[in-house]
């Protein structure tokens, strides 16, 4: 389970360290019919090796605060501090 912050409409797509706790991630994607989370899901499927039907947003729909549940990644969570 990963506790995220995000900040949609960033320059690029990365991750910024910590906020309040939680990992920082920068979308570029804009928060628009669910554009953001699309972005966040594709983002993390590519640095997890997940399948994106892994992936899924298990609370925080439409905040920038989101918990995301992660099922058969290839790569450990600690590799988006590197991505």
């Amino acid at each position: 389970m990963l506790e995220l912050h995000l900040q949609p409409g960033a320059r690029r797509t990365e991750v910024a360290g910590l906020h309040g706790g939680r990992l920082k991630i920068r979308l570029k994607a804009r928060a628009v019919k669910g554009a953001a989370n699309q972005a966040l899901l594709d983002f993390l499927a590519e640095v997890l090796q997940a399948k994106k039907k892994d992936i899924k947003i298990e609370s925080g729909e439409t905040s920038r605060r989101k918990r995301v549940s992660v099922l058969g990644a290839s790569r450990a969570p600690e590799s988006l501090l590197s991505a």
